[in-house]
């Protein structure tokens, strides 16, 4: 998922960049209201993180703006201001939510999961959101989680990204590229080790011994294969 972060303050800018783009999401960044407005046309984000006192444009005339063009990309208002005035202005503009300065990381990413969540769910039916099967598991696209028997596993949007492609493609070698494409988009190309990365942490979840994985096989020098049984 790319996320648009707008925020003047260039602290706060490269520290909200630095600890989502470790959480695997696309980081783009806007440090004006103009500049903002740009960004979304060209890079179209998945959703944005919007701060409200900017210079130029403030964060209320960027999320009218935007709410023109698009009436279902998440926006989360971002603000030191906390008068109930300014909450209920934000949300009658168009916003899914509004975090008080200063915030937590972990407040955030759980919020941004929760709206990513909504925003699946508002997909019309038959838009990746159909429950599906991964060896003894069962994936809940819409929930972002997947069920083994009674327990819960939950799921990233990326790390969700990754088994669709690996169960649209059963039986067969995906490729490194192929999973790139899928689970990253053509305009954001991790590199190889961050590929790695997310494939290990995804056996440790989902795998029974992540030693030695039986769901997500690895095709040495070329990618990786789900081998449904």
């Amino acid at each position: 998922m790319k996320i648009l972060v707008v925020e003047d303050d260039a602290l706060i800018r490269q520290g909200l960049t630095e600890a989502l783009s470790r959480e695997g999401y696309a980081l783009i960044s806007a440090e004006n209201g103009n500049q903002a407005l740009e960004k979304y046309r060209q890079e179209k984000p998945d959703f944005i993180l919007l701060d409200i006192m900017m210079p130029q444009l403030d964060g209320y005339t960027v999320c009218r703006e935007i709410r023109k063009l698009d009436e279902r990309i998440p926006i989360v208002f971002l603000s030191a201001k906390g008068e109930e005035v300014d909450r209920v202005v934000g949300l009658e503009l168009g916003a899914d939510d509004y975090i008080h300065k200063p915030f937590g990381v972990h407040e955030l990413r759980a919020r941004i999961k929760a709206i990513a969540k909504r925003c699946l769910c508002q997909k019309p039916a038959g838009a990746d959101t159909e429950v599906f099967s991964f060896g003894d598991l069962s994936v809940f696209p819409r929930e972002l989680c997947a069920m083994r028997g009674s327990q819960r596993l939950e799921l990233s949007l990326r790390e969700l990204k990754i088994l669709e492609c690996l169960h649209r493609h059963k039986n067969e070698v995906v490729t490194r590229d192929m999973l790139f494409d899928f689970a990253w988009g053509y305009e954001h190309m991790p590199n190889s080790r961050t590929l790695d990365m997310h494939i290990s942490k995804l056996r440790r979840l989902i795998e029974v011994e992540p030693e030695n994985p039986v769901l997500i096989r690895t095709v040495h020098g070329v990618g990786y294969r789900y081998q449904e049984s």
